[in-house]
């Protein structure tokens, strides 16, 4: 599971470097193998271990592609969709067009979240929580059942 949040600095050749304490779990449980692709909701990147990204793509093949919603989000997702390999040293490069989406430059945030991880732009990152903190402390965010039943 990965959690948490690191500041990292995309180096000259657009490449990230994964923080030390993911490494082995991600050699481990995908031989350094991943694939990124655009979050359809954020601007923002989505960065799967392998073995996570499969099980997303068997869900995108069960949607019709004579269904035209269900087309967009195939080819939004899986055209999007770029593998990534971690090389010895914990790098991974993010190609021109993902970067573009999530408005990367120098410095991001790699966001652990369970399963995947988020890639943000610092900016976008700080004002995201910056948003969400003041939205739910205002009561702006209805809380459902299920978020009521969370015990913190």
């Amino acid at each position: 599971m990965f959690r948490g949040t690191s500041a990292i600095t995309l180096d000259s050749k657009h490449r990230l470097t994964i923080p030390t304490k993911y490494r082995n779990e991600l050699v481990t449980e995908c031989d350094r193998k991943l694939v990124c692709t655009v979050d359809i909701q954020y601007p923002c990147l989505l960065l799967y271990p392998l073995p996570e990204w499969e099980e997303i793509e068997l869900k995108l093949c069960r949607l019709s592609s004579m269904n035209k919603q269900e087309r967009l989000f195939q080819q939004v997702l899986l055209g999007n969709a770029t593998d990534c390999e971690m090389d010895k040293n914990g790098r991974l490069l993010i190609s021109g067009p993902l970067r573009k989406h999530a408005n990367l430059e120098k410095n991001i945030m790699l966001v652990g979240q369970l399963r995947k991880f988020e890639i943000w732009s610092e900016s976008a990152w700080q004002a995201q929580m910056q948003q969400g903190i003041s939205q739910i402390q205002s009561g702006e965010i209805e809380l459902t059942e299920r978020l009521l039943d969370l015990s913190l």
